[in-house]
């Protein structure tokens, strides 16, 4: 047993958590540059948490420019344990309405514009991603969400695009009709490949503002309904958030899905062809498997 250390890291109109005790920002250097912003540490019902404003204070960062992996190496680094990811998102779903979240299993990735992992040349390393998320966070984030008067639905494909533009109306069509994606964004990937990486439980709770430009009785995104609706979606998000530490506890087992043991298998290169640069810059992400 060890002990829970929940991050959150908070997507479009979530920028802080309410009612931390202790509560302190705090830089936190990473070899992988700058994180969006200060982590925000301090403790919740007995159970340590960060937060983490992905697209910093005041929104400073687009999708495409977010430092993904300097995101996750802090969190990894300061002794995060669980992850929980907290988005806007467009819908292709006629249930899945405006103000409805959706605890994500699946993604599809069309970004292009974004490092992907944090191996490369000098020490190469292939993680499975079949099944991107955490079904014990997932769990957990579906009944705080519920007991906090969330409309959720449990299970969806994320597309993710790279933005930040959105979809066009043939793109929005193809993602649903076609592809039989759930909701659409722009921040999970590869943030969710990424976590994985660090051997991270990660959950993505996706929360719709809209349906995109599929539906022909909404029309083109409006971006300022979405920003109605991501204001009441914030404090819906923040309920949430508020729940997980009594169901998550103190106290913290394996994973029984393996996500804590994702590079037990996964490196390739030998270690004497390994790159001490690279080798350095991993210390916090794989330090459990290069010893």
């Amino acid at each position: 047993m060890r002990k829970t250390k929940i991050g959150v890291i908070g997507g479009s109109g979530v920028y802080d958590i309410e009612g931390l005790k202790n509560a302190h920002w705090q830089d936190v250097d990473s070899p992988w540059g700058t994180p969006s912003d200060q982590l925000l540490s301090g403790s919740l019902d007995g159970v340590e948490m960060v937060f983490l404003p992905r697209h910093g204070r005041g929104h400073t960062h687009s999708p495409s420019t977010v430092p993904y992996r300097a995101n996750i190496d802090a969190l990894k680094r300061v002794g995060v344990t669980d992850v929980i990811s907290v988005s806007a998102c467009g819908s292709f779903r006629e249930e899945m309405a405006p103000g409805d979240f959706v605890v994500v299993d699946q993604f599809i990735d069309r970004t292009f514009a974004r490092e992907k992992s944090f191996f490369g040349s000098g020490c190469v390393a292939h993680v499975s991603v079949a099944h991107p998320t955490c079904p014990r966070l997932g769990t957990a984030c579906l009944t705080a969400g519920r007991a906090a008067g969330i409309n959720m639905h449990d299970g969806g494909t994320y597309l993710a695009m790279e933005g930040p533009q959105f979809s066009t109306l043939a793109e929005s069509k193809m993602y649903r009709e076609v592809w039989g994606a759930d909701v659409i964004g722009m921040t999970n990937m590869p943030e969710a490949k990424l976590a994985r990486e660090a051997e991270l439980c990660y959950a993505s709770v996706a929360m719709i503002t809209d349906y995109d430009s599929w539906h022909p009785d909404h029309g083109e995104v409006d971006v300022t309904q979405i920003i109605a609706t991501l204001m009441g979606n914030a404090d819906k998000a923040r309920g949430l958030v508020a729940g997980l530490p009594s169901l998550l506890g103190a106290d913290r087992a394996d994973c029984p899905d393996g996500c804590d043991k994702a590079l037990e298998f996964a490196i390739i290169t030998q270690p004497d062809h390994r790159d001490p640069e690279l080798m350095g810059k991993l210390d916090a992400v794989a330090g459990r498997v290069l010893g």
